[in-house]
C-alpha cells in the first residue's frame, strides 16, 4: 500500500512540472510573437509614412513639370507673335519706301511741269490743273504716309511689349528650372535616406530576432528553474494538507477547497487553518531558500466563490468575500515570516468557475483558494 502511494506521488510530481514547463513555454512564445507583430506594425507604419511623403513629392514634381510645359508653350506663342510683327513691320517699311519713291517721282514731275509752264504760257491752265491734282495727290500721299508711320509706331510699341513678356517668360522658365533642380536634389536625398532607413530596419529586424532568441532562452531557463521549485513546493503542500481527492493541481495552480480553511460565508481563519498555514509558510521558506536570487518569484493567493450570492454588512458581494479570504491568508503568511513583497492577494468572486452547473459538487469545486508560485 505504501509503495502504491509513493508511486502516485512520483507520478503527480512529474506531470505538473511537465505541464508547467509546456504552458510557460507557450506563453513565452505568444509574448514574443506579439512583440514581433507590434514591431512589424510600427516599422510598416513608418515605411508607409515615408512612401506617402515620396508620393506627395512626386505629385508636386509632376505639377511643376506641367507648369513649365505651359510656360514653354506661352514662350513659343510669344516668339511666334514677335515673328509676325517683325514681318508686318518689314511690309510697312516697304510700303513707306514705295510711297516716298512715288513722292520723289511726283516732285520731279512737278518740277518738270513748272519748267514747261515757264516755256509755254498756253499750257498754264492745264499745268495749274495738273499742279492742283498733284498737290491733292501729295496731300493724300502725305496723309497715307503719316497713317502708315503711326501704325508703324504702334507696331513698334506692341513689339516692345511682346519682347518684355518674352523676357519675363524666360526669367520664369529659368526660375522653374532652378526649382526643378532643387526638388530633384531633395528627391535624391530622400531616396538615399529611405534606403538607409530600410537598411537600418533590416538590421533592427535581425537584432530583434536575436534578442527574441536570447529572451526565449532566458525565459525558458527561468521557467525551468521555477517550475522545479514549484513542483517540489506543491508536492510538500499535498503532504501538509493530506492526500485528498478535492485537492488538485490545475496547470501551475494548487487548488484547495475553501472549506479546509474557512467556514461558510466567513473570512476568519480557524486554529486548524492557522496551523496548516504555518506549516505551508515553513515549507515555502525551505523551498524558496534554494531559488536563485535573480529569479523574482511571488506567491499568489487567489480567492474564488461559487455563484450563490452573498449580501451581509461585511461582505456585500462575493467580490469582498473572495478578496477578504485571500488577504487573510496573505496576512497570516506575513506574520509567519514570509516577506510581504513576495505575496499577492486577489479576489475573483464567482466569475472564474472551474466547472459549470448548479449541483453541490460543482459549487464545492468552485469555492476554492488557488496558490500559485510564479514569476513577478
Amino acid at each position: 500500500m505504501t509503495t502504491l502511494a509513493a508511486r502516485r506521488r512520483r507520478a503527480v510530481d512529474f506531470w505538473p512540472g511537465f505541464v508547467d514547463a509546456l504552458s510557460s513555454l507557450l506563453m513565452v512564445l505568444v509574448f514574443v510573437l506579439m512583440v514581433f507583430a507590434i514591431g512589424q506594425f510600427v516599422l510598416s507604419d513608418a515605411l508607409s509614412g515615408r512612401d506617402k511623403a515620396l508620393a506627395r513629392l512626386n505629385a508636386e514634381l509632376a505639377q511643376l513639370a506641367s507648369v513649365l510645359s505651359m510656360e514653354q508653350k506661352a514662350k513659343d506663342q510669344a516668339l511666334k507673335q514677335v515673328d509676325e510683327l517683325s514681318a508686318s513691320l518689314a511690309s510697312t517699311s516697304a510700303e513707306r519706301d514705295a510711297l516716298r519713291l512715288r513722292l520723289d517721282e511726283t516732285s520731279a514731275a512737278l518740277t518738270q511741269t513748272q519748267a514747261q509752264l515757264e516755256s509755254s504760257q498756253s499750257d498754264v491752265a492745264r499745268l495749274s490743273a495738273d499742279i492742283n491734282a498733284l498737290a491733292e495727290l501729295k496731300r493724300q500721299l502725305e496723309s497715307e504716309i503719316a497713317s502708315r508711320l503711326a501704325e508703324l509706331e504702334q507696331t513698334k510699341e506692341k513689339l516692345t511689349v511682346q519682347t518684355d513678356l518674352s523676357a519675363k517668360s524666360a526669367a520664369q522658365v529659368e526660375l522653374l528650372n532652378r526649382q526643378m533642380a532643387a526638388l530633384r536634389q531633395q528627391l535624391d536625398e530622400i531616396t538615399a535616406a529611405l534606403e538607409l532607413s530600410r537598411a537600418q530596419n533590416s538590421a533592427k529586424d535581425l537584432q530583434i530576432e536575436d534578442l527574441g532568441r536570447q529572451l526565449n532562452l532566458a525565459l525558458a531557463q527561468k521557467v525551468n528553474e521555477l517550475s522545479r521549485f514549484r513542483s517540489n513546493f506543491f508536492g510538500k503542500l499535498r503532504e501538509i494538507l493530506g492526500n485528498r481527492d478535492d485537492i488538485t493541481i490545475v496547470g501551475d495552480r494548487f487548488v484547495v477547497p475553501s472549506e479546509l480553511l474557512f467556514a461558510s460565508g466567513s473570512a476568519e481563519l480557524g486554529p486548524t487553518a492557522k496551523y496548516q498555514l504555518d506549516r505551508i509558510a515553513q515549507t515555502l521558506r525551505e523551498v524558496t531558500a534554494e531559488i536563485p536570487s535573480d529569479v523574482n518569484w511571488v506567491l499568489r493567493i487567489d480567492g474564488h466563490t461559487d455563484k450563490r450570492p452573498i449580501n451581509t454588512a461585511r461582505f456585500p458581494s462575493n467580490w469582498e468575500l473572495s478578496a477578504a479570504r485571500a488577504i487573510a491568508i496573505v496576512k497570516h503568511l506575513v506574520a509567519s515570516g514570509i516577506p510581504a513583497h513576495r505575496l499577492a492577494a486577489n479576489g475573483f468572486g464567482e466569475f472564474q468557475p472551474l466547472v459549470e452547473g448548479d449541483s453541490e459538487a460543482a459549487l464545492a469545486r468552485n469555492r476554492r483558494i488557488e496558490i500559485q508560485l510564479t514569476n513577478r
